[in-house]
């Protein structure tokens, strides 16, 4: 049987195949929010397996393979690889309306030149075929970015970090640009218990004696100052609870002693806390001419028993459901009363909130250097990037903004393979745009319209972020 995936995948008329193959098909990716790392990079290593590159650390196919009833033992576990491969092959076949079925037959395609359709019966010989390719030195990590036509990536990285191995790239000077992203949540997070620890680490970090709210602030400007010198051009935040009520200088710094002390904080505490100190990093940004991603909407660990077992980031985290269009409208005027309103990028997990964040953009376009789409809603993140959740999140921006603004896509990934959810993404922006013109909605434009599929998937993002 073979795959779904061919050259008019998705692309459901004329005027949608023309624009994606004229514009949007062989344009440069500019990947602006990943988690991969930078140390794999440069050590450019090859990978053993299918199974190793494909599934360690990637939190969607976890869920679905325990959906699936697969046994830990063979999701996270010392399983024997070829039989989590086995295990994967299974999930694939009943992950009918999931986006992983179409990912997993992209990256079969575009990697690895596979035209099969991945099942039980098929996964043998896919399983010979991409291991014997892996193991060559033109699968090595540094060629399946370039076989994508990366240009650049930001990964996320903790302020503390040195930055070690994205100097050794861009001394080396590798062609793609890795870039770090300032990722200050450890020390925005202060009702978590290792908050003390980390301050202390900050403190170690930039040599610093750290005894108020104040000397945190210099020291997270002094790590920010030393992303800059190594190419950061955009920050990250997860918002994940209540993050702003306003405080004074005076209000902050007594909230941070009271938990430097040991004591408890309340709800309202660690709002006006976090409130705080994200309006005067959000005014560094602002100063450094930096973009501030937030990304709000996550409640991590549910599962306490498999957290206890397994720790962070093992793929039992899902959506929340707290409103908060009071508190960000009230965040984002603390800055944008000086004018010190960052480029900011805001993404919500949960798809209730797609249109008050897009109305929420509109409220804070109007600046004094005219950028356009200065505030941007976020590409359709985590749990809705798929076919109809960026559908979803493009109409949103169509309704109330400019989509002619927008920034584009984003893997948020931790696998060298995912980069062909940009084309996923491509598909359907030509497909929605094809969409509106074939129903007589916006002229035939074409000229136009293939400037504006271009800027969409990569003018747009790399003059943001200026690249």
């Amino acid at each position: 049987m073979r795959t779904i995936i061919h050259d008019d995948f998705i692309l459901k008329n004329e005027t949608a195949r023309a624009l994606y193959h004229q514009s949007a098909e062989s344009l440069p990716i500019i990947d602006f929010h990943n988690h991969l790392n930078p140390q794999e990079i440069y050590e450019d290593r090859c990978y053993d397996n299918l199974a190793e590159v494909w599934l360690g650390g990637d939190h969607y196919k976890w869920r679905a393979m325990r959906a699936n009833g697969v046994p830990e033992e063979l999701i996270t576990g010392d399983g024997d690889p070829y039989e989590k491969f086995l295990a994967w092959a299974d999930t694939v076949q009943n992950c009918i309306g999931n986006p992983l079925y179409h990912w997993t037959h992209l990256e079969l395609k575009r990697y690895f030149g596979i035209d099969d359709v991945l099942t039980p019966e098929t996964a043998p010989a896919i399983w010979e075929k991409c291991n014997a390719l892996l193991k060559t030195p033109e699968y090595s990590i540094r060629n399946l970015l370039k076989m994508q036509n990366v240009e650049v990536l930001c990964t996320t990285d903790n302020p503390i970090d040195d930055l070690k191995w994205h100097k050794k790239l861009a001394e080396e000077g590798f062609e793609i640009q890795v870039l770090p992203t300032f990722r200050p949540g450890r020390a925005l997070d202060i009702e978590k218990d290792d908050f003390a620890d980390y301050i202390a680490q900050l403190g170690e970090c930039t040599d610093l004696e750290i005894h108020s709210l104040d000397d945190v602030l210099q020291a997270l400007k002094k790590c920010l100052a030393y992303f800059i010198e190594d190419g950061c051009r955009v920050t990250d935040h997860s918002l994940e609870s209540d993050f702003f009520l306003p405080a004074s200088l005076e209000e902050a710094d007594y909230i941070y002693q009271k938990r430097m002390s040991g004591e408890t904080l309340s709800l309202e505490e660690t709002a006006k806390y976090r409130g705080f100190v994200l309006t005067e990093l959000g005014r560094e940004y602002s100063r450094n001419n930096l973009v501030m991603q937030l990304h709000i909407g996550a409640i991590r660990n549910n599962s306490l028993r498999m957290f206890q077992h397994l720790g962070d980031d093992t793929g039992f985290d899902s959506l929340n459901d707290f409103n908060y269009a009071p508190q960000l409208s009230a965040l984002l005027n603390a800055m944008d009363l000086t004018e010190e309103l960052p480029k900011t990028v805001l993404y919500y997990l949960n798809s209730k909130d797609a249109d008050m964040l897009a109305a929420m953009a509109g409220n804070y376009q109007s600046n004094t250097q005219n950028i356009r789409g200065k505030v941007q809603l976020g590409s359709a993140w985590w749990f809705c990037d798929h076919k109809r959740g960026m559908e979803r999140q493009m109409n949103a921006l169509a309704d109330t903004g400019l989509i002619s603004t927008f920034i584009g896509m984003l893997t948020d990934s931790r696998s060298f393979l995912s980069f062909p959810r940009h084309e996923y993404f491509r598909r359907i922006l030509c497909n929605l745009i094809g969409s509106w013109v074939e129903d007589g909605e916006y002229p035939a434009d074409m000229p136009y319209l293939n400037t504006l599929v271009q800027n969409i998937c990569y003018t747009n993002a790399k003059q943001y972020f200026q690249l």
